[in-house]
């Protein structure tokens, strides 16, 4: 009797272990409740009723691991059609759930609801979600932390703490009535009137904004991870903390080899973990981080500077010491940066680059204009409209879901499958700009096949003045192989890409006056958007779409659409 009871136990346990281990494997399933709703918020002495996730600005953070399935239901209680963006999360098989508007989905409209279901796959790290229309995103966003599974370590030492940091925009008017004015006479959108960490502009601003500040306190001797998101609408940001240097170690939610910066860039889109040493003994002082914009282009911009402070005693007598800021334009320091970042390329964290490529692309990423409407005045160049393009077609929005439109076979006259895969028209990319600055129009989606390997340079042009642009791509990183300055040359140029340790990311910067090459393997089936992430250059119609069909076994193949997914 004694020997089956414990051969019993002895089962039981084992039991026990096969199910936890095949929990630990499966992932857990998390459910967050989203309400769409007003809110009033007061910044810089203005207060605005504002679009939040549950009444929170930012809203609130979303925390899963590796493995773990999301259902997140969002309810609509405001007039404005939303939907909401996982940024940076792959979506394999389910870009039902990936929600840019009019692409994967209709919108949300008030009264409605939808639950984004979707499981993180082989993705750890910070990233962070969004509504995707129109320009609601100035408040609607906030974190995602996907943490690795349980008992797999971080490979940098573990922090003492662990703290968000997501730099945002504030306007004193509403987003919504800014891009709409602009859209209508055709000129640029009025610029935001502060930068905020965590929502607060801190308090280098008015008198209002003081008590407005983000303080992170610290303890000496300890290692902080932080993790800092630019969720701002249209300026790429660069952060630094006094008399503190940070330890880079992961970008766009995939560890870096980690190297040591006085500085940050981060564009809109981007995500950076960084560890924090903390001074060894109380320091005397406390000290400001900050962030002011990278600007590289011609039109007008927030030229302001947000602040925080790194506390480490509550004392309003110490001295609080002030970062040295670079210049503006600091194209140097940012090419250097982006430079060191490097995948870990290790046997735990491979860099699986492309070798052997399908497909070449080579796309033109710029502004230009189209032509004003009769009997009209427009603000933008010499009486036209502004308008951005990618090989000079400038997106135009279906009124209907792209992926739906796709996948119930009914494509015709929503959008041609033909996007160009080359300019139309070669000219001197960054030199003296062509006399015609018009833009085509279109709705062009690029189709490719199941697993197509992928090269794509993305070139910046010199029509209406050279810029940066961090062009983001649903439903798949990509590995950053190669940058320059110049024009592309494409048999000079290819010798010298990285194909060890590029950097992975999801959104990469066209630098200024030059080009990026990417690679990436096109292994998600379903229809993913790619645009520009400054949202100006997005309403002017910066953005195209990939459609990728479904491979043959029955694992690449789009899974079949919810049965909450909202109609237009």
């Amino acid at each position: 009797m004694g020997g089956f009871v414990r051969i019993l136990i002895f089962l039981v346990a084992v039991a026990i272990t096969l199910l936890v281990s095949v929990h630990s494997v499966a992932g857990a399933t998390r459910k967050y409740d989203f309400n769409i709703q007003l809110q009033n918020v007061t910044r810089l002495c203005h207060t605005r009723s504002v679009v939040t996730v549950n009444g929170k600005f930012p809203g609130p953070r979303i925390v899963a691991r590796e493995g773990d399935r999301l259902l997140i239901k969002v309810t609509n209680h405001v007039s404005n059609n939303i939907t909401i963006h996982w940024h940076g999360i792959r979506q394999l098989r389910s870009g039902w759930a990936d929600g840019p508007a009019y692409v994967t989905q209709c919108p949300i409209q008030t009264g409605q609801s939808y639950v984004y279901n979707y499981t993180v796959t082989g993705q750890r790290g910070t990233l962070f979600w969004h509504a995707h229309i129109s320009w609601l995103r100035a408040t609607v966003y906030g974190p995602l932390i996907i943490l690795p599974k349980r008992n797999v370590p971080y490979p940098f030492t573990k922090p003492y703490k662990e703290v968000p940091i997501i730099f945002g925009e504030w306007f004193n008017t509403d987003p919504e009535a800014i891009i709409a004015q602009a859209t209508q006479t055709g000129g640029g959108p009025n610029v935001s009137d502060a930068y905020t960490f965590n929502g607060l502009p801190g308090p280098l601003y008015n008198e209002c904004s003081a008590k407005d500040t983000f303080k992170l306190k610290v303890k000496p001797g300890k290692t902080y991870l932080l993790r800092l998101i630019n969720a701002a609408l249209n300026d790429e940001l660069l952060f630094s903390i006094a008399n503190h240097t940070l330890i880079v170690v992961e970008a766009d939610a995939v560890y870096v080899k980690p190297f040591n910066t006085e500085t940050l860039i981060l564009a809109p889109g981007q995500t950076t973990n960084v560890l924090l040493k903390t001074i060894s003994k109380p320091p005397g002082a406390n000290f400001l981080m900050s962030a002011r914009p990278y600007v590289t282009g011609q039109g007008t911009f927030d030229n302001s500077t947000v602040a925080g402070i790194l506390e480490y005693e509550s004392n309003k007598n110490l001295p609080l010491l002030k970062p040295t800021l670079l210049s503006l334009n600091d194209t140097s320091f940012v090419t250097q940066f982006s430079n060191r970042l490097r995948s870990l390329a290790s046997v735990q964290f491979p860099a699986n680059v492309p070798q052997k490529i399908d497909q070449h692309l080579f796309f033109t990423v710029g502004l230009g204009t189209s032509p004003c409407e009769k009997n009209k005045t427009c603000q933008g160049p010499n009486g036209t409209r502004f308008a951005a393009s990618i090989n000079n077609v400038s997106f135009v929005q279906s009124n209907v879901a792209l992926l739906q439109s796709h996948y119930s076979g009914q494509s015709k006259g929503v959008y041609s499958p033909y996007f160009p895969s080359n300019p139309l028209h070669w000219f001197n990319y960054t030199g003296t700009p062509p006399n015609n600055s018009f833009v085509s129009n279109g709705t062009k989606l690029m189709v490719l096949p199941f697993n197509t390997s992928v090269e794509l340079v993305m070139q910046d042009t010199s029509i209406l003045g050279i810029e940066s642009h961090p062009l983001h791509l649903h439903g798949f990183n990509f590995f950053v192989v190669g940058q320059g300055f110049g024009n592309y040359d494409p048999k000079n140029d290819p010798k010298n890409f990285n194909l060890v340790d590029p950097v992975e990311r999801n959104t990469v910067r066209v630098p200024s006056g030059g080009w990026v090459a990417i690679r990436f393997l096109a292994d998600n089936p379903g229809v993913w958007f790619m645009h520009c992430h400054l949202e100006v250059h997005t309403s002017w119609g910066l953005k195209m779409a990939w459609l990728v069909l479904d491979g043959k076994l029955p694992n690449q193949k789009l899974l079949p659409p919810p049965a909450d997914l909202p109609k237009c």
